[in-house]
């Protein structure tokens, strides 16, 4: 998860913990499960080429320079982002936030503190991938979906680093919501299979 990585040293751990009430340093050890958790939710949006199609195309609406550079929290909309946590885990988003608090040591992770961190999070990392995928949004939707978002974000999720931050409980949690959102049918299953804790 290199790129992740990459997000999480850039991510402005000062203004994200002004905004929550929390330390930076566990604003960190929230922000490092739930980046991957949003990626993961958007890969289990990629289940056929109508489903993929209408993600890139809710992405084109966030092509924005919001994760380059120095990120700026106050750029953040955060209504925005409850819409995008919503779409993605739908009623379950507070199971995955409860999740996402029990796979982080750091005894100041709670599930308020995710509940708050998640819409601040979500558009920098529909922003991220957007930066990320580059000139091959600007071909067609299908061709942008079909190929180079479903490649980019499984590389995202399986590309080394620390792949067993989403195993356990977080990793059952995650299946059992977006395997119930079409995931069954995601051809990035044997990536998320390994990612999520599945088979």
């Amino acid at each position: 998860m290199t790129d992740l990585n990459e997000l999480l040293d850039r991510l402005p751990l000062d203004q994200l913990a002004a905004q929550t009430g929390a330390t930076p340093d566990d604003v960190r050890a929230a922000a490092s499960q739930a980046l991957p958790s949003l990626v993961a939710g958007l890969a289990a949006q990629t289940g056929d080429e109508k489903s993929t199609a209408t993600l890139a195309g809710a992405l084109a609406q966030h092509d924005n320079d919001l994760a380059q550079g120095t990120i700026d929290l106050d750029q953040v909309d955060a209504a925005d982002g409850e819409k995008i946590v919503g779409k993605l885990f739908g009623d379950q988003a507070g199971t995955v936030a409860q999740g996402i608090s029990g796979a982080v040591p750091a005894a100041g992770v709670d599930q308020g503190l995710v509940q708050k961190l998640l819409p601040l999070l979500a558009p920098i990392v529909l922003s991220f991938v957007m930066s990320k995928l580059g000139g091959k949004q600007s071909t067609t939707t299908g061709q942008a979906s079909g190929g180079g978002l479903g490649d980019l974000l499984g590389g995202m999720l399986g590309g080394g680093g620390n792949q067993g931050g989403l195993g356990g409980g977080l990793g059952d949690i995650l299946g059992s919501v977006l395997g119930g959102k079409g995931g069954g049918n995601n051809p990035l299953g044997s990536i998320l299979g390994g990612m999520l804790g599945g088979k």
